[in-house]
């Protein structure tokens, strides 16, 4: 949730309740369409389908091409930092439509569904936090050791409140990456720039596409 930063410096507070479970879920097919949306036809007709349901992410059609879609809640939010937008865990209004490519899925995907399962089970971020850096050090989670991509094109998505839909755009997980070793590109700008968790094994850096891009779920 890297434009967080720059548009809503102080979003949240730190500690709120998770509302109940069914606010996160979606009617099945509303969701595979949502999830449709995170990439062009030519990744989301061969790739594989996730949704949520109450005990989790479930594969709800498989494809051929490695790429995995499904769309991430609040649950998807920084686990270190910026810190203040953690609390985007407890917003049950959040979709984020996303595609990881066939690396992203082995190693970043994982990381996503335990989030997502601790939050299920009431963690607060503090917890969520220090639980995934224990399970990446114990070798429980995939080590993010080469780059990874991930679609995020739908027009569709809603990441924050007051924003909705945001601009179509590449996730590149580059682990460890500092700001400056792109080049120290403005936060929020149209070149890339590091976004989430800088100088973590899950360091997210944002590449920003033509508006044109934009999908919408049908």
């Amino acid at each position: 949730m890297w434009f967080l930063r720059y548009l809503f410096p102080a979003l949240l507070p730190a500690f709120l309740p998770y509302p109940p479970l069914a606010d996160y879920l979606m009617p099945r097919d509303a969701e595979l369409a949502l999830a449709r949306s995170a990439a062009p036809p030519a990744v989301t007709d061969h790739a594989t389908f996730k949704v949520l349901t109450k005990t989790g992410y479930e594969i709800a059609t498989t494809g051929d091409n490695g790429f995995v879609c499904l769309v991430l809640r609040g649950w998807s939010a920084p686990t270190f930092t910026p810190a203040q937008f953690r609390s985007l865990v407890y917003d049950a209004k959040v979709r984020g439509p996303i595609c990881y490519n066939p690396a992203a899925a082995k190693t970043v995907l994982p990381y996503q569904e335990m989030k997502a399962q601790l939050a299920m089970a009431g963690k607060e971020p503090d917890e969520i936090a220090a639980t995934v850096k224990a399970a990446y050090a114990s070798g429980k989670l995939p080590k993010m050791e080469q780059v990874a991509f991930a679609y995020m094109f739908s027009a569709d998505m809603y990441l924050a409140p007051g924003i909705g839909a945001f601009h179509p755009h590449v996730m590149v997980f580059t682990p460890y990456y500092e700001n400056a070793m792109l080049g120290g590109n403005p936060f929020g700008g149209p070149a890339p720039f590091v976004s989430d968790d800088p100088g973590t094994p899950f360091t997210v850096t944002v590449i920003p596409v033509d508006h044109s891009l934009a999908i919408k779920a049908h």
